[in-house]
């Protein structure tokens, strides 16, 4: 089998990848441009890409093809249908990174609530060093009990989630999904979300539902001093409209890890702002998840070729 690994740097350098080996005769790539990716599969039995897109233009160039792991669980870059129009079988990656996002996801909350990054930056600025008191009380630092989560999206990771928060004696609030009738009666409605919550948590994939779920709208319902987390996939919240939602206190402050162009470009406005957090999106990054992750490869991989 000729294995081709197309983007290898988004799996991290500490990460063993030479267990592939095993399989066939293995190609690595660090990254792959979209010019480069037919002509680098035209020869392969196996590809494994994490973002890589593969389409109607490139499946027609790979005519050995049998098989794409997905290093991932999304697989909206893999054009699915066209795949299996030439027999081609697609395999991602589920529930590989449910520790790793719902703890970052905690972390966001956590450092939102204490005011963390901005008392960090007070000390090593040497505002503390001249306080004349021994503390500092210019930015409000909230207690998570009591508060109340709400949860958009309730899989692995939003199970997860409201699982460690009611650790923190939070009330959890889980959203209905719009045109579905549950058994359960412990979901509530999304307005109800968007009026109640403190902090609203998303961890609902991207779809056509979900594109631009959170506008300014939705932000003029929300509590002033509430918070938004979003963890999940850019273009759940309108940017344009986030940064209008942070710049007028409409809402207190946000924490992404996702955006809608990634990486962000530098000119994104949000990155002008105090009151949010960005990180790149690293919450599944964590060096377990991603062992895991080339676990499910290889095991997706192995299943194949029985």
């Amino acid at each position: 089998m000729n294995i081709v690994l197309l983007d290898a740097a988004t799996l991290g350098e500490d990460l063993n990848i030479s267990e592939i080996e095993k399989f066939g005769n293995l190609k690595v790539y660090q990254i792959t441009k979209s010019e480069d990716t037919s002509k680098r599969i035209a020869e392969a039995d196996i590809i494994i890409t994490n973002k890589v897109i593969i389409g109607k233009k490139e499946l027609e160039c790979a005519p050995k093809l049998k098989l794409i792991c997905v290093a991932a669980t999304g697989m909206n870059n893999i054009d699915i249908p066209e795949a299996e129009k030439h027999g081609i079988q697609v395999k991602n990656v589920k529930n590989y990174s449910t520790e790793a996002v719902a703890q970052h996801t905690i972390s966001m909350i956590l450092a939102l609530q204490n005011s963390l990054l901005a008392y960090a930056a007070e000390t090593k600025s040497g505002n503390w060093s001249i306080s004349p008191i021994f503390t500092m009380l210019n930015h409000p630092f909230y207690e998570l009990k009591g508060k109340k989560l709400g949860i958009i999206g309730y899989g692995s990771i939003g199970k997860r989630v409201a699982k460690i928060a009611e650790v923190f004696g939070m009330e959890i609030l889980i959203a209905k999904r719009k045109g579905v009738k549950y058994k359960d009666n412990f979901r509530v409605d999304f307005n109800y979300i968007l009026h109640e919550s403190d902090i609203i948590s998303i961890h609902t994939p991207l779809s056509e539902e979900t594109y631009n779920l959170f506008t300014l709208n939705e932000f003029k319902q929300m509590k002033k001093s509430a918070v938004i987390i979003n963890t999940a996939r850019g273009g759940i919240i309108n940017e344009t409209d986030l940064y209008e939602a942070l710049s007028n206190k409409i809402i207190r402050a946000a924490a992404i890890d996702v955006t809608e162009k990634e990486p962000i470009p530098a000119n994104n406005p949000l990155l002008e702002l105090d009151n949010v957090i960005i990180t790149p999106h690293i919450a599944w990054t964590s060096v377990e998840s991603r062992r895991k992750l080339l676990e499910g490869i290889l095991a997706n991989i192995k299943e194949f070729l029985s």
